[in-house]
């Protein structure tokens, strides 16, 4: 004969409860009483006869999942042959998140390193492998605990511009100087009027930029040297943007030299 032992029991509406079988003994915890299996209702407060509707007020007590957002990508654009570092602003991130890159096809690849800076910054390397020109990509952002989110907005995988000008020929001293700078670029590129390093030669500037054919783009560097005593360099750096915001930079030298009308002829 065996003995059964009853700690806790839920009787639904409309059951039937069978304890043990003939011969057996019976023990029911205090509060428990047969009278109470035979009617349905168990008193015990943390078990009710009947449970609540499920309703909208019975759920505000449910946690609430804490999915990442993304709101901003930057830069933007990137080359595939070069790579880079995205910085990614948004909320809700943990770290550290898996980021993974999603191009048109479905196919995706995971970021090369992630840096977690806070719950509103992480940054991320994509390196070159299964990146291509001209193929966009969407960003997902996944927490260690699950949550996830994929940008509404691409990554654009773009040419950043190459210059096809990379030196300068020297001028004379004191004469007119006028030399194209051609830029290559897959969208529209601007070349700065303005140098980024060094200087210009006093009285030499860079005109505007203009599509002379296909992709090619050009400003013209043009003046009139300064008036030197022996020959003199002037080095300077030239930034080249696209329409997605990318920049190559180009480092030049002009060299003016002295020629026979500025060495004061011969005694």
């Amino acid at each position: 004969m065996s003995e059964i032992k009853v700690n806790t029991l839920k009787k639904r509406n409309g059951s039937t409860i069978t304890i043990g079988e003939g011969g057996d003994t019976v023990t029911i915890t205090p509060g428990i009483t047969a009278a109470s299996l035979t009617s349905g209702t168990v008193p015990d407060a943390r078990f009710p006869a009947t449970l609540p509707a499920v309703s909208g007020a019975n759920l505000t007590n449910l946690p609430a999942e804490t999915k990442p957002t993304i709101t901003n990508i930057s830069p933007s654009a990137i080359d595939a042959d070069v790579g880079g570092t995205v910085t990614l602003t948004g909320a809700n991130y943990a770290s550290i998140p898996k980021v993974e890159l999603q191009r048109a096809n479905g196919a995706v690849q995971s970021a090369t390193s992630v840096t977690f800076s806070s719950a509103t910054t992480i940054s991320f390397t994509t390196g070159t492998a299964g990146l291509t020109n001209g193929q966009n990509v969407r960003i997902i952002v996944t927490n260690p605990d699950g949550n996830a989110v994929r940008s509404g907005t691409d990554l654009v995988i773009s040419d950043g511009p190459v210059f096809t000008t990379t030196s300068l020929p020297n001028g004379e001293s004191g004469q007119s100087y006028s030399q194209n700078i051609d830029v290559t670029g897959d969208s529209a590129v601007t070349i700065g009027t303005t140098v980024v390093a060094g200087a210009l030669p006093s009285g030499v500037t860079i005109g505007s930029t203009t599509n002379p054919s296909g992709n090619t783009y050009r400003a013209v560097i043009s003046g009139t040297l300064p008036t030197v005593t022996s020959e003199t360099q002037y080095s300077f750096t030239v930034r080249a943007t696209d329409a997605e915001g990318q920049t190559t930079d180009q480092a030049f030298t002009i060299t003016s030299e002295v020629g026979i009308t500025n060495s004061g002829g011969f005694c």
